[in-house]
């Protein structure tokens, strides 16, 4: 028997102030794409900001739907426009910003399992990292290297 560890690494920004004028753009748009999510039930709204590596950005919010689970995270809906209007593109960064429409959101939302799936099925892809930014509503702002940081056991082509 033996044992390993597994550990991340993250840069924390107090806010968005912090960073540089690419990602707070990026961030920005996230938050306006935010605004505009479909969250009727659980009021907890998500935007998603890719920048490709053509220089287009690409939005996403995410769209509930009443039969769960048949609706779509912001992160998987910015990921498979991409993917399907620019499939020759490498996504290069991705801002994600949550907010609750019944309380302030103040910690750094990551994705969720299968939005870190899906984000690492284009990663293995591209063969190159995806940068990863994300946040609450407010306060502090989380960086991630690539998408293997937040999921390092991931599951891929080559297990198949």
């Amino acid at each position: 028997m033996k044992e390993i560890s597994v550990t991340s690494s993250f840069i924390v920004y107090d806010n968005l102030k912090e960073l540089s004028a690419e990602i707070q753009d990026l961030m920005n748009q996230a938050v306006e794409i935010r605004k505009k999510a479909y969250a009727p039930y659980s009021q907890f709204r998500v935007g998603a900001a890719l920048l490709l590596d053509n220089g287009k950005i690409v939005l996403g919010s995410n769209q509930e739907n009443a039969a769960y689970p048949s609706g779509l995270c912001a992160e998987r809906v910015a990921i498979f426009y991409a993917g399907s209007v620019y499939p020759e593109a490498k996504i290069l960064k991705m801002a994600i910003t949550a907010a609750s429409d019944t309380n302030k959101t103040t910690a750094p939302i990551p994705p969720c399992g299968s939005c870190r799936q899906s984000i690492a099925e284009y990663e293995i892809k591209q063969e190159t990292p995806i940068e990863i930014y994300f946040m609450g509503e407010i306060g502090e702002v989380y960086q991630s290297a690539s998408l293997k940081n937040l999921l390092p056991f991931m599951f891929d082509k080559k297990f198949l």
